[in-house]
């Protein structure tokens, strides 16, 4: 009997001990974390997506009908301007070239004959201009012969990177038929997409003759080495979507990117004392931000606020708070409208300090 009246003592000491702590851990949990807006210099980034374009990229073609006889490059190859790329068979035009030759030559004999006679009043002017217009046009068609010679040369037109061949060796080819393309990828042209509002923020901030500094956000997620530069804005924006799209140029030393890439571009935009909440901060209702305010009686009221920028985990503030207000940093779904809370105070640097902050 005393072993039992000892375990029953044992098990209301127990049932105290733990009534009493988990009043103590409801007391706890009562107690909420406020804090204040913080107001700081930083600067927000805002991301567009973006194409990745060759400052020049062209299709190379057969500019006249033969075989395929020689293939000189390799698809992914560097070419250097007038390198020797393609060699049409060239039998026909090396003909038509040599009669065209042989034409000119019987026609400058004939003219310098005419003229030779002409000087010695043997025969009229007008067979002289006669004499010579027929050398004339042979000449010309000499050099008509040699220009379609030429064509049979497929050469480099500037210095860049092969694509994939759409020929192969041996191919009978159709003028006008494609046989690989070009790209010079020692700039990189890339375009993005700005709605009207904040294209009017950029030009209104950027100051006169200076340039936009862009960054290139690569499909891996890494930053790209260099700077671009916006150089240029189209003249007109798209009434369907209402944007207007910007064409920056990226130095490509290293030739990392590629015509047809994607990626993202951002901008950096600084701002002078802006006002910074935590985003866990907030609530929604009805697609409006709110957060809840404690007034000198430790009373909970919630407040609309206008929202200028998002960072990550952060809000920069427009309107609806200032540095002196109390806002609940935490618990928000644990108060009601007008309910008096014990709260913790914590000081704004402190509580943005245990986010992810990439503010500068």
């Amino acid at each position: 009997m005393k072993k039992i009246a000892t375990i029953i003592g044992l098990m209301a000491i127990l049932l105290h001990t733990g009534c009493e702590s988990g009043k103590e851990e409801e007391k706890e949990e009562s107690k909420f974390l406020v804090t204040s807006p913080l107001e700081k210099d930083t600067c927000i980034t805002k991301e567009y997506v973006c194409q990745i374009h060759s400052i020049q990229h062209i299709e190379l073609r057969v500019l006249e009908k033969g075989y395929l006889e020689n293939i000189y490059v390799d698809e992914g190859q560097f070419v250097k301007k007038g390198q020797m790329m393609f060699q049409i068979m060239p039998l026909l035009y090396q003909a038509e070239l040599q009669k065209a030759e042989a034409e000119a030559s019987f026609a400058e004999i004939e003219y310098l004959n005419t003229k030779s006679l002409a000087d010695s009043n043997i025969v009229s002017k007008n067979e002289l201009a006669l004499a010579k217009a027929k050398y004339d046009k042979a000449k010309a068609e000499l050099s008509l012969a040699q220009v379609h010679l030429g064509f049979t040369q497929i050469k480099a037109p500037f210095d860049g990177i092969m694509d994939r061949f759409h020929v192969r060796l041996g191919s009978l080819l159709d003028e006008g038929e494609l046989l690989t393309s070009l790209s010079d990828n020692s700039k990189m042209w890339v375009y993005f997409n700005v709605p009207e509002a904040e294209y009017l923020d950029y030009k209104t901030k950027l100051k006169k003759d200076s340039l936009m500094k862009v960054s290139l956000l690569m499909a891996n997620n890494q930053m790209f080495e260099y700077q671009g530069i916006v150089e240029t804005i189209e003249a007109d924006f798209n009434n369907e979507t209402g944007n207007i799209a910007f064409r920056a140029t990226f130095p490509n030393p290293n030739s990392l990117l590629r015509h047809g890439e994607t990626g993202n571009i951002q901008i950096k935009t600084p701002l002078k004392n802006a006002l910074l909440i935590p985003q866990k901060a907030t609530f929604e209702v009805l697609e409006k931000k709110y957060v809840f305010v404690v007034d000198e009686n430790n009373t909970i009221r919630s407040r609309q606020i206008t929202v200028a920028a998002e960072m990550p985990h952060l809000y920069v503030v427009a309107s609806g708070l200032s540095t002196n207000d109390k806002i609940l940093l935490e618990g928000l779904r644990k108060v009601r409208e007008k309910e008096e809370i014990d709260y913790e105070y914590v000081k704004p640097s402190s509580a943005m300090s245990h986010l992810e902050l990439y503010a500068e």
